[in-house]
């Protein structure tokens, strides 16, 4: 008889959301969830395909299940599952394989112990992470699946075309999260900006909604397309008193003409306008930007475009991704490959720029009266360790027997954590 199961994720927040309501649906079955790493009847990975290295830590993932779990069920379900399904089948080992519009019956999966076959995504199935693991930040899925021809992205495929959570499903969450010991809510989404509702309702509509509500927790947006960031968001978060000032809004490419290789909807002048713009409204707000380094066709030159563009912007933090082909993408076939070397070598220098910018934001908030939301204990700092509104990552100096609600702080030096002094990191004009 199967009773107990663990669980492995891989990939983008989504993923962690879905995770979260699949743990439910076997607890709700009598099922024992146990760590991964521990013995298992069942084990269940949710797999990404961004990357080439995402494909391989997935594989890795299923060894250790084996080793760990011999005779275990494992269900390999998520985008690499959906991606190359016939290649994860024929890994020893492998029980199931489950295409992403079907992660929400995995429960019925296993316990009819069959190869489930993938079909393709036709309505949208909700899935929330409510705290369970002890946690004080909740994550919501409004929206899946992607329209958008991005010459590099698989994702289109692997999620299908784009869907949304129906407004009184929205209503029905909102009403449950005001219920629920959350303090921090997250709206995610595979292209959340395009947020439409079978009744024709956009994302903005959705924020109303929350707003209007006046909940007793702060919710943030997850990341967001620079094309779909409208004027009319913008000034609503800046006088919200519910929505974190913080945007991650990808950027791939600071060059046009790799832009318009990538089959982006944007250019580096709108998007540095949005950029501006935001800080405009809220100049204590958190922007977060995605980088893609090494695209094909990106010379020394056009990636001296990017990184000249990304000094000359008041950003927060970079996500850098190494340009990794992906099997049956425009991008995969084109003939002009940057070097695996050079590749690597632009994304080091791109994450150094990144923790320079990440320190003049942090410096600059010094001395501002910030929320907090301690998240969990850690020993070394003798204190709770969280986030404010704006994505800085602080130390609440208190016991561990303090209650996890938000604090107003005062930030200083010794209570963001990783702030080093201005001597440990050289000018931007050193780097070059």
């Amino acid at each position: 008889m199967l009773t107990s199961v663990s669980f492995f994720t891989l990939g983008c927040k989504l993923n962690h959301v879905e995770t979260a309501s699949i743990v439910q649906q076997f607890i709700r079955n009598g099922f024992h969830v146990v760590d991964f790493g521990k013995r298992a009847d069942v084990v269940v990975i949710n797999s990404c395909t961004v990357t080439t290295s995402a494909d391989a830590e997935c594989r890795q993932i299923i060894s250790r299940a084996k080793k760990n779990s011999p005779g275990a069920q494992i269900v390999v379900t998520g985008c690499y599952a959906e991606r190359d399904p016939e290649s994860i089948a024929a890994i020893e080992g492998v029980a199931a394989v489950v295409g992403n519009c079907d992660k929400h019956r995995l429960v019925d999966v296993v316990l009819q112990k069959t190869i489930h076959q993938l079909r393709s995504a036709e309505s949208f199935v909700a899935a929330r992470s409510m705290g369970e693991d002890n946690r004080t930040r909740a994550f919501i899925k409004l929206q899946d699946g992607c329209d958008y021809t991005c010459t590099f992205c698989t994702i289109p495929r692997v999620r299908g075309s784009a869907r949304a959570m129906s407004i009184p499903d929205v209503h029905s969450e909102l009403e449950l999260l005001c219920k629920s010991d959350c303090r921090e809510v997250v709206l995610t989404g595979v292209n959340l900006g395009e947020y439409k509702a079978p009744s024709g309702e956009r994302l903005i509509d959705v924020l109303r909604l929350f707003e209007h509500a006046s909940p007793n927790f702060r919710v943030r947006i997850s990341s967001i397309e620079p094309n779909t960031v409208t004027q009319e968001i913008i000034s609503f978060i800046a006088q919200s008193k519910i929505f974190a000032p913080h945007f991650h809004i990808p950027l791939q490419s600071g060059s046009a003409e790799i832009l318009r290789l990538m089959k982006r909807r944007y250019n580096p002048t709108r998007y540095a306008d949005l950029v501006h713009r935001i800080k405009d409204s809220m100049p204590h707000a958190a922007i977060g930007i995605d980088v893609i380094s090494g695209f094909p066709g990106e010379t020394d030159e056009l990636f001296e475009e990017t990184y000249t563009f990304l000094t000359s912007l008041p950003f927060s933090y970079l996500h850098v991704f190494t340009y990794s082909e992906r099997p049956e993408t425009p991008a995969a076939s084109m003939h002009t490959r940057v070097p695996e070397r050079i590749r690597k070598q632009r994304t080091n220098r791109l994450r150094v720029l990144s923790s320079l910018k990440r320190r003049d934001f942090e410096y600059g908030e010094l001395g501002s009266v910030r929320t907090i939301l301690p998240e969990h204990y850690e020993e070394k700092y003798d204190g709770w360790v969280g986030w404010t509104e704006n994505y800085i990552r602080c130390i609440v100096r208190e016991p561990k027997s303090s209650a996890k609600t938000p604090r107003t702080i005062v930030l200083r030096e010794d209570n963001i954590v990783g702030l080093l002094p201005t001597s440990a990191y050289p000018a931007y004009s050193a780097l070059e």
